[in-house]
């Protein structure tokens, strides 16, 4: 199998020379991505250096960087690496540290605020004006549970509750899926642009992004099912039996069923932008991001729940002070929860909550979406020198040397 990395523009297909347009985004690697191998292995022959120049670089100017062999990989990633490095962006241009990792996604999000921002708002409105809809129009108003039920009656009373809820949901989920999926489109190329120190538009953005755009909703589509199969196959003999003997087989089916969706989610982690920068089909990018993950699952999934933890923790901070004016607000929602009735969300509840989320949604999607695409590259920089590619892609004359003289690829 050959690791050398080759070029795609990013996710799309190479621009028509007749466009003007230029690669400039992740290099793709070259030969089939999902051929088995034991272990991850330095490719032993680099493309010859003619061929390579800087995508901006003007005729005659900037000369390819010579082909250099990659050195070990700088402790397990959550250390600090190697001091000195090439970052001609938001990254140094080596392994990654979790520290790094962060602060090349606030970096992203300082940098390039207006294309990050102009997406991550636009699609924070069109989600929270959905789900307040729903919320308002569709949602069946939650019926009083009577204090004298039985356990086996309370116990229905709650699955109606909730089926109801869920069933008056799939609007919003839809919406919200379809929004998601372009704003992680969208924000994967301005990400990989900003680990080469370029700016992008967003129209520039969603000329390179809308031909991935059916791809990547199919392959969100894909993941979503292998996180819903797993915990369907748990829950279904509980709920088909009933009763509490029914409840207690379907929590253990759930709590089983759990790990199995960890570990899918993890390992199909790095499949969207496989999807996007790499020109891949669907099932492509998840061998593909099965094969990145592989070795290290444990890093990815550490970093990766840090990550959440964060962005919960952000969320939180930034919707509280609104939940509470909301309450204030709405001083009848107060009121019904103090009668012991079940509460109706008024248009000024949910106006004021859903301001929150936007604030909290603009400030969180970038972050993740920008964690996902850095564990992309960090992956590829540690398994197939992807360091190289990059400084030749942003026209460096050579990179920055570690300590010993070597060069900083890993």
């Amino acid at each position: 199998m050959n690791d050398t990395p080759g070029w795609a523009s990013p996710g799309s297909a190479p621009s028509d020379p007749s466009d003007g347009r230029e690669d400039t985004a992740i290099p793709r690697p070259a030969g089939p991505a999902d051929a088995d191998e034991p272990g991850a292995k330095w490719s032993k022959e680099q493309p010859p250096a003619a061929q390579w120049s800087p995508p901006t670089a003007p005729a005659g100017g900037g000369g390819p960087v010579p082909p250099q062999q990659p050195q070990q990989n700088w402790g397990g990633g959550w250390g600090a690496p190697a001091p000195t490095a090439a970052k001609p962006g938001v990254i140094p241009l080596r392994p990654l540290g979790i520290g790094e990792i962060l602060d090349g996604a606030v970096s992203t999000m300082r940098t390039h605020w207006r294309p990050v921002l102009a997406i991550s708002i636009t699609v924070a409105v069109i989600t929270q004006l959905a789900t307040i809809l729903v919320q308002r129009f569709l949602v069946p108003t939650p019926q009083d549970f009577d204090p004298d039920a039985s356990p086996s009656e309370a116990l229905a009373q709650t699955a109606d509750s909730v089926q109801a809820s869920l069933l008056g949901s799939v609007p919003a989920l839809l919406f919200t899926l379809a929004a998601t999926t372009v704003s992680s489109a969208l924000l994967t190329i301005v990400i990989s642009r900003s680990v080469l120190g370029r700016g992008v538009t967003v129209a520039d953005a969603w000329h390179e992004a809308r031909p991935r755009l059916l791809p990547l909703l199919g392959l969100t589509l894909i993941l979503l099912t292998m996180v819903v199969a797993p915990l369907a196959i748990g829950l279904t003999p509980g709920v088909l039996i009933g009763g509490v003997g029914g409840a207690g087989l379907a929590t253990l089916g759930g709590l089983a069923a759990i790990p199995v969706v960890v570990w899918l989610a993890i390992r199909f982690s790095l499949a969207s932008p496989a999807l996007m920068l790499e020109r891949r089909g669907v099932i492509e990018s998840l061998k593909r991001s099965a094969k990145l993950v592989k070795g290290s699952w444990w890093r990815i999934f550490g970093i990766t729940i840090l990550v959440a933890i964060l962005t919960w923790l952000i969320t939180m901070l930034i919707s509280l002070p609104f939940g509470l004016a909301a309450l204030l607000f709405d001083g009848d929602f107060i009121g019904s929860i103090m009668r012991g009735e079940t509460p109706e969300y008024s248009w000024g509840f949910l106006i004021v909550t859903g301001i929150g989320a936007v604030i909290g949604a603009a400030i969180t999607y970038p972050i993740s979406a920008s964690v996902v695409v850095l564990l992309y590259v960090d992956q590829r920089i540690r398994r197939e020198a992807l360091d190289i590619e990059l400084a030749r892609a942003a026209g460096l004359s050579g990179q920055s040397p570690a300590p010993g003289g070597q060069p900083s690829g890993s």
